[in-house]
């Protein structure tokens, strides 16, 4: 199981998370905002007001919409550090 522990709002719906695990990844989120809960989402304003909530352990927005950090996590493209790049 993962968990989030840090977002970062990129561009349009995608958002870099960071996992307990260190794990760095970059989260497209435009296709999965079906359903009622996520209708707010699609506002691009309201859904760069993402939050953590450590208690949930996964991201979240006032309306309580969240993603499973393990779906995310499965979803997201790993974003490789610059500085190990560069070795």
């Amino acid at each position: 199981m993962h968990f989030v522990k840090g977002v970062k709002y990129v561009s349009a719906y995608q958002l870099m998370l960071t996992f307990e695990d260190g794990v760095r990844k970059l989260v497209d989120l435009k296709s999965h905002l079906k359903g009622e809960i996520f209708k707010p989402l699609k506002d691009i304003h309201y859904f760069k007001s993402v939050t953590v909530n450590p208690d949930l352990d996964t991201i979240v927005w006032e309306n309580n919409a969240d993603f499973s950090p393990d779906f995310l996590y499965e979803i997201g493209k790993t974003v490789e550090e610059r500085s190990a790049l560069k070795k």
